[in-house]
C-alpha cells in the first residue's frame, strides 16, 4: 500500500469512539468463547479481518453454523446462517454498548440462542455491566473506516509475514480483550513454568515459547496506533539488537524489553509495507537469535510475487 493511502489515526480525535467499538469486540468475543470448541492458546475466541470488517468466522448451531460480522462498509453487525436466515443492526453514534448488548441477544433469540456469558468488560478501564453500559455511545463512521484500513494494510503485512515461517504460527487474529491484532510465532519448545498466580489465559498463552507481533490503535499509556514485538521468554541482551526501520525502538514492557514501531512514524516512511516488514523480520531475528531458536524455522519472503 501507498504511503498517501494510509490515513492518519490520532487517538485523541476518535478515542470515544474506540473504547466504544472496544466494548461492543469484548461482547461478541465473548458469545465466540462461549460458543466455540476450545483451541490451544485461545485461538478459538479470536475475530478476523475479512473485506468488510471484523468477523467471528462459521460457529455452530443445531442447524449448521452462523457467524457474526462487523461490517464497517455499511456500518452495521451481520448475522448469517447457513441455512439461509439473515439480519442486521445498525452502528450508529449514539448506540450504546447496553443498546448493542441488547440487540446482539435479540439477533441470537431468533435463531434461538441465549448463551451466557460474564458479562463485564475484561481488564478494561471500564467496569460497567454491558447490559447497563450507556456512558459510551459514540461512533465516528470516518474513524471506523480509517481503523478498518489499517487493519486490512496490517493483516497483508502480517499473513506475508507468517508465509515466511516453517513453524507453527498462529492465524493472523484479533484479541478482543485488548483490541490488539497479532500473529505469533513459536518454537516448538515448551515456555518456563509460570508464577503460581499467572492467570489461566497466561498460562495457556505461553505455555510454549513465542515471539509475538501486533498492532493496537493506542490506550491510557500509549497515547497512539503503534507495532510491536516481544519474545517469550525474554533472552538476556535482546534489546541489543539493531532494529528497522530506524524509528523502531525498545522499550520496558512490565519488566522485559518489547520492540516499538509508532504507527505515525511508519507513516513517515517512503514504504510503509516495506518498513512495518523490516520491523517485523528484524524483531523476530533479534530474539531468534538471543533465544537460540533453530534456524531452519525461517523461510526469506519472496517479495517478488
Amino acid at each position: 500500500m501507498k504511503k498517501s493511502q494510509l490515513p492518519e489515526l490520532p487517538l485523541e480525535e476518535w478515542e470515544e469512539t474506540q473504547i466504544t467499538l472496544h466494548l461492543w469486540l469484548q461482547i461478541v468475543g465473548k458469545l465466540k468463547m462461549e460458543l466455540m470448541p476450545k483451541r490451544n492458546h485461545w485461538w478459538h475466541i479470536t475475530l478476523l479481518v475479512s473485506s468488510k470488517g471484523l468477523t467471528t468466522g462459521p460457529m455452530p448451531h443445531d442447524k449448521g453454523n452462523f457467524t457474526f460480522e462487523f461490517n464497517f462498509v455499511d456500518h452495521k453487525l451481520e448475522l448469517v446462517t447457513s441455512w439461509g436466515f439473515e439480519n442486521s443492526f445498525k452502528l450508529d453514534d449514539g448506540l450504546s454498548v447496553a443498546g448493542f448488548y441488547n440487540k446482539i441477544y435479540k439477533l441470537l433469540d431468533e435463531i434461538g440462542l441465549n448463551p451466557k456469558i460474564l458479562g463485564v468488560p475484561y481488564d478494561h478501564p471500564c467496569k460497567e455491566a454491558f447490559a447497563d453500559c450507556d456512558t459510551y455511545n459514540r461512533y465516528q463512521a470516518d474513524y471506523v473506516n480509517r481503523f478498518f484500513e489499517i487493519l486490512v494494510f496490517t493483516n497483508n503485512a502480517f499473513q506475508a509475514f507468517s508465509g515466511c515461517f516453517m513453524g507453527k504460527v498462529s492465524p493472523v487474529q484479533l484479541y478482543w480483550h485488548h483490541m490488539d491484532l497479532a500473529v505469533t510465532r513459536f518454537s516448538g519448545e515448551p515456555g518456563p513454568p509460570m508464577w503460581d498466580n499467572a492467570s489461566k489465559a497466561d498460562k495457556e498463552a505461553y505455555s510454549h515459547e513465542v515471539i509475538s507481533a501486533g498492532f493496537w490503535s493506542g490506550d491510557q499509556n500509549v497515547r497512539g496506533a503503534a507495532y510491536y514485538s516481544y519474545t517469550y521468554p525474554s533472552p538476556e541482551g535482546v534489546d541489543q539488537e539493531t532494529l528497522k526501520p530506524e524509528a523502531a525502538y525498545w522499550q520496558d514492557a512490565n519488566g522485559s524489553p518489547m520492540a516499538m514501531l509508532m504507527y505515525d512514524d511508519l507513516l513517515k516512511t517512503d514504504d510503509p509495507e516495506k518498513a512495518l516488514l523490516d520491523f517485523l523480520e528484524t524483531t523476530y531475528d533479534a530474539g531468534a537469535k538471543r533465544a537460540g531458536w533453530p534456524e531452519g524455522l525461517k523461510a526469506e519472503p519472496n517479495l517478488e510475487e
